[in-house]
């Protein structure tokens, strides 16, 4: 079976072709600052990152009606468990309407769903960054009506999670796993017996800085931020892409940290040893979240090739369990494994539109 997988980013659009779970083309499509200014707003973006994807695989022998299926990547759902959702009317309205999110990822679906329309192939996304499986006790927050939210690299975290089992000849759902993504934003997350039961929010300011966002900092500085004349939009984009190492250090390019280091920047140092040490200690507090019991802690994402940072956690955390690296990503595998289950098992789910978990459930025995 032919799976066409449909990865949009904020300034490219990653395709690849798999036959069953065998990746046999991959393209990374860039998208210049010049081409995207001209679109007023990310839905304006799709007829022109389609035709993008359709001459691509032109050129190199593919067309959409040999495809069996297509997979995209998750984005502006409501919060769901994790698993393969079918591409439906709904889920596709939500990501137009920009419901829950706003970013270039929520394009997936709607290609995904004109690709269905046009072919009569089903279309599926795996695994959003809303996949949502916390505890309800890891919900509750100090201000009665806010709550933290589970927005984590889900796609990419299960997809290494179910590599590990694997190669240890173990179920995911026995395992106790601490995960780490390591990137352009931060997740750690406590895998307990096959579900995610709790995370940091790696978009509105919670857990470890990322390079490009501020993690968990005390309240009342940014309270005093917001009255010295930052406007709500300022300090949205601040939270959420100008703040951690880039801050710091006017970069997000870990390579060039290192660099700074090497020259002899202490305070480049400091800072980078800053971010993970927060990396390590929120390893810790997941470690609680399980009872203090975990089976392995893995790292991954673009920054675990970076050998500073994961040796430097290692001497953290590795008398908490066996540390392992599993540098890079894998959505695009992540993507076509969820779509070959679907398409094999017929397991996939009807994206329904409720959220997971709601106020009232505090109020019953919902225990989530």
């Amino acid at each position: 079976m032919k799976i066409l997988v449909i990865n949009p980013g904020s300034t490219s659009t990653k395709i690849a072709v798999f036959e069953d779970l065998n990746q046999i083309f991959k393209k990374n499509i860039i998208h210049t600052m010049d081409e995207l200014n001209q679109f007023q707003n990310n839905n304006e973006q799709i007829p022109y990152r389609k035709q993008m994807i359709l001459d691509a695989l032109q050129e190199n022998g593919y067309n959409i009606q040999n495809m069996d299926a297509f997979a995209s990547r998750g984005g502006g759902q409501c919060s769901h468990i994790g698993g393969t959702y079918k591409v439906n009317e709904l889920m596709v309205k939500e990501a137009y309407e920009e419901k829950y999110a706003s970013h270039p990822a929520l394009l997936g679906s709607q290609i995904a769903y004109q690709f269905m329309q046009e072919t009569g192939k089903p279309a599926f996304m795996v695994n959003s960054p809303a996949t949502d499986e916390m505890k309800q006790i890891a919900r509750i927050t100090g201000i009665k009506g806010v709550y933290r939210i589970c927005y984590s690299h889900a796609l990419n975290q299960k997809e290494v999670a179910l590599r590990y089992a694997q190669s240890i000849n173990e179920e995911y759902e026995n395992l106790n796993l601490i995960i780490c993504h390591i990137g352009g934003g931060v997740s750690v997350t406590a895998h307990e017996k096959g579900k995610m039961i709790d995370t940091n929010d790696i978009l509105n300011g919670d857990g470890p800085m990322a390079p490009n966002r501020v993690g968990s900092i005390p309240t009342i500085d940014i309270i005093e931020r917001c009255y010295e004349g930052y406007s709500k939009n300022e300090m949205m984009k601040f939270v959420r892409s100008q703040g951690g190492l880039y801050d710091h250090l006017g970069t997000t390019d870990a390579r060039e940290i290192v660099e700074m280091i090497e020259n002899g920047n202490h305070y480049a140092k400091n800072v980078y040893d800053a971010f993970i040490y927060q990396i390590a200690k929120y390893i810790g507090s997941m470690y609680i979240a399980m009872h203090c019991h975990c089976d392995a802690i893995i790292l991954t994402g673009g920054i675990a090739n970076d050998k500073y940072v994961t040796n430097q956690i290692k001497d953290y955390v590795e008398s908490i369990a066996p540390v392992f690296i599993k540098p890079g990503e894998f959505e695009m595998e992540a993507l076509a494994h969820g779509a070959y289950d679907a398409l094999t098992k017929h397991n996939a789910y009807e994206y329904t539109g409720i959220p997971v978990w709601n106020e009232s459930m505090l109020y019953n025995n919902e225990s989530l």
